[in-house]
């Protein structure tokens, strides 16, 4: 059987289990759409029609952040790579499994500065900083061996973004075989010596702490429990809220971004840090300082010793490792003081008083958010002054279900994110919070929401501007310049892209709106003013 390699493409990633793409057809990716729809393959790939190739990547991010699974857009060369590019960027930042597939000019051309459409020289220099690996396939069969690479660093290692460009000419070359995907290779496990060496320097420590991060999330069930053994006290980054659940009584939630945090983690004299980087971007509060025996798990090899060297570092994936030391601390059981406990609650206490009045706004939408939805509900976050807040107050019981961006700290990436996990997770409740500003970078998105009739409360603050980058000018003594930019008429603009629109006037009229978005037949914005009388 004849296709074209276009096509070939497209039953490829289906023979690899995509069943959704994300991204805009263009000149330069016609036979790819022809993989998409025609002969054997039709209906295998769906393609989700994005507004924009950013919101395309964003969308296939959220597809991965909610299912650990790849999510994969689908672009046109040029413009489409570097519209997609910061997607790419959040995910390499946040391990997360993401493949672009992008056209690119044709192959004879490639190099010369000669100005054809869509002409960069060299299209995959743009994105090998923020990928594991960006490739451009020559001819047909190079596709089989790509594909190869990218999926089996998926399976296999700390999961970050990858780019195969494909030029036209080489998407419209004859194939004559059925491409086959590879057996993947799994992730890499520990020496049992390791796990003994740490269960010993853990059950000898008088205040254990464990921090755990995204990496570790498909070890959630193994890290309670050893949380509970050891008696430890547990700290999250904000991808990594809902491992241990954020209420517990020994969790303190992601409270490594706030200075009182700091305390608990400095006084700690034995430290597991599992599946974290314990960057800079996990910490609000300026750098993390750890006196105590560091023990790092971590899939990633450089991980082990770079800002924070480990006494004790294990390289593997979380998951094999905690079953493993799960097993080693059989048999120990600390006794957990109420004194212990007590400790615990008085820090979140620290942190509540610490909360500003405009922080006191955020936590009463949080809370009334959290009341009404169930554990399994998603919230998309977006960089911005709200979701800054509930990072520390907003307690999740489930792990990847707050969503982020703390890596890259990009703006926008709420809505389409909402738009891939619930593309992904169909049955699971989805929630948007974003602020003015970053809900306009993009909002077009809202027509895709709109156009495949995704349930969406859109919770968007409304504070006229980057109130953050206002804050911060003010402290500085510097004039404002560039951050209070006008709004437009949300209702009206929700009414447009075909969504629902409410401003609710007090709590009750909230909790209806917010409620009822979850079984509605399309998005509904659901705007907050900061400063209403209802919030103080």
């Amino acid at each position: 059987m004849t296709m074209t390699c276009g096509e070939a493409t497209i039953r490829l990633l289906a023979r690899y289990g995509i069943s959704h793409v994300f991204g805009i057809p263009g000149v330069h990716t016609l036979d790819m759409c022809r993989g998409l729809t025609g002969g054997d393959n039709a209906g295998a790939v769906q393609h989700i029609q994005a507004r924009n190739e950013a919101g395309a990547g964003f969308m296939a991010e959220g597809w991965a952040r909610a299912t650990g699974e790849v999510g994969v857009a689908l672009v046109i060369s040029g413009p489409g790579v570097t519209n997609s590019a910061t997607a790419l960027a959040q995910c390499y930042a946040d391990s997360l499994p993401m493949l672009l597939i992008s056209a690119e000019p044709p192959s004879d051309t490639l190099g010369k500065g000669w100005g054809v459409l869509h002409e960069i020289t060299e299209q995959k220099k743009v994105t090998e900083p923020i990928t594991a690996f960006s490739a451009t396939a020559m001819r047909p069969s190079d596709i089989p061996d790509m594909m190869a690479r990218a999926f089996s660093i998926f399976s296999s290692s700390r999961p970050r973004p990858c780019h195969i460009s494909i030029p036209i000419d080489v998407q419209a070359m004859p194939v004559d075989e059925i491409w086959e995907p590879v057996s993947l290779p799994g992730r890499p496990t520990c020496p049992q010596q390791e796990i003994a060496a740490a269960a010993k320097l853990l059950t000898s420590a008088k205040a254990p702490l464990i921090m755990v991060g995204g990496g570790a999330v498909g070890a959630a069930s193994e890290i309670r429990d050893i949380t509970e053994m050891l008696g430890a006290i547990a700290v999250s980054s904000t991808a990594g809220k809902g491992i241990v659940p954020d209420d517990h009584p020994l969790s303190l939630s992601a409270a490594m971004i706030k200075a009182e945090g700091h305390a608990v983690i400095s006084a700690a004299d034995v430290i597991l840090a599992v599946g974290t980087e314990l960057s800079e971007t996990d910490s609000f509060a300026g750098p993390l300082k750890i006196h105590g025996d560091l023990i790092r798990v971590d899939i990633d090899p450089r991980k082990i010793s770079d800002l924070f060297p480990a006494r004790l570092g294990i390289v593997s994936d979380a998951a094999p490792a905690m079953a493993m030391l799960k097993e080693a601390l059989k048999g120990h059981k600390e006794t957990i003081s109420q004194t212990h406990i007590a400790n615990i609650r008085e820090v979140r206490n620290a942190i509540d008083a610490t909360l500003n009045p405009t922080e006191k706004q955020h936590n009463k939408v949080l809370q009334l958010m959290r009341d009404h939805a169930s554990d399994e509900t998603i919230f998309s976050c977006d960089s911005c002054q709200i979701a800054y807040t509930g990072s520390f107050t907003m307690p999740m019981r489930k792990p990847q279900t707050w969503f982020f961006p703390a890596g890259y700290c990009s703006l926008g990436n709420a809505l389409p994110n909402a738009i891939g996990a619930k593309m992904a997770k169909p049955e699971t409740p989805v929630a948007v919070v974003v602020g003015d500003g970053g809900f306009m970078f993009t909002m077009p998105e809202l027509i895709t929401a709109a156009e495949h009739h995704l349930a969406l409360p859109v919770v968007i603050w409304e504070n006229g501007g980057l109130k953050q980058i206002q804050d911060d000018m003010d402290i500085r003594a510097i004039t404002r310049v560039g951050v209070e930019g006008i709004n437009p008429d949300f209702e009206l603009l929700a009414k447009a892209c075909h969504c629902y629109a409410e401003r609710p006037e007090d709590a009750d009229a909230f909790i209806a709106s917010f409620s009822a978005a979850f079984n509605a037949d399309r998005p509904t914005l659901i705007i907050i003013r900061e400063g209403d009388d209802w919030l103080k």
